[in-house]
């Protein structure tokens, strides 16, 4: 009999959490990696994964729990947390060294309740049509929010990639777009962009006269960091940036 795996999201954001429960082997690995990836598109501040339910079938499987602490890890960075996993889960996870960053928690409800009273960090976020127009209203957005949360250094370089992110769904995405900004540790920024499209971008090297503007390589010599999330419904752009960029 095929193994099953449910996922079942619980609403609430700036908290993700996820009831799963189940048989996680090599076979539903990759549904749960999708569930999870569907969360993480959202930046929220916390992801929970109540386990109570879960049976580890395969240990092989646990390579999808690994996945996503290091997806979650390196975007949007946030921890991630299991809630109600048994002896037998806890010990198969404690011998797979890339789930050393995972943190549990005895109780799915309580940890969700104390992750939801928990003071939610600023952030923007501006849906967008894919018109030229958008690229100047991103550039106006990300410039008054340098100033608010006082990172102007960033300013020049931070317009920049916003408006590179935004232009390269004009052009080639052609969908409506979700522009999320928000300010990290020390003077970091995270900005990114959700599309609708599974066409995942590539740098390039623009020439001078491209009216598109310089492309994704000046997202990629600008940022920290960036890559790209694929998502059911399409994808996210994202990039991490700090002062002294440009």
């Amino acid at each position: 009999m095929p193994s099953q795996l449910v996922c079942r999201p619980e609403r609430g954001f700036p908290v993700a959490a996820l009831r799963v429960s189940g048989t996680l082997d090599q076979v539903t690995g990759d549904s749960l990696q999708q569930a999870v990836r569907l969360r993480l598109a959202d930046q929220p501040t916390v992801l929970l994964l109540d386990v109570s339910g879960l049976r580890i079938g395969d240990p092989v499987g646990l390579s999808a729990l690994s996945a996503i602490v290091c997806q979650a890890a390196e975007w949007p960075d946030v921890p991630v947390v299991l809630c109600g996993a048994g002896p037998r889960t806890m010990a198969l996870i404690s011998d797979v060294p890339d789930c050393a960053g995972l943190g549990f928690a005895g109780d799915f409800a309580g940890a969700l309740a104390a992750a939801r009273a928990a003071t939610v960090p600023p952030r923007i976020r501006v849906r967008m049509r894919p018109v030229p127009e958008a690229c100047r209203q991103v550039r106006h957005l990300v410039a008054q929010a340098c100033a608010a949360w006082q990172r102007t250094g960033v300013t020049p370089a931070a317009t920049l990639i916003a408006t590179e992110l935004v232009a390269n769904v004009v052009r080639h995405a052609r969908t409506s777009m979700e522009f999320t900004l928000r300010p990290l540790s020390g003077d970091r920024l995270g900005m990114t962009v959700r599309d609708r499209s599974r066409r995942m971008p590539k740098p390039t090297d623009a020439g001078l006269s491209d009216p598109g503007g310089r492309g994704l390589r000046l997202v990629r010599d600008l940022t920290d960091a960036w890559g790209v999330l694929p998502v059911t419904d399409g994808k996210v752009v994202w990039t991490r940036m700090r002062a002294g960029t440009i």
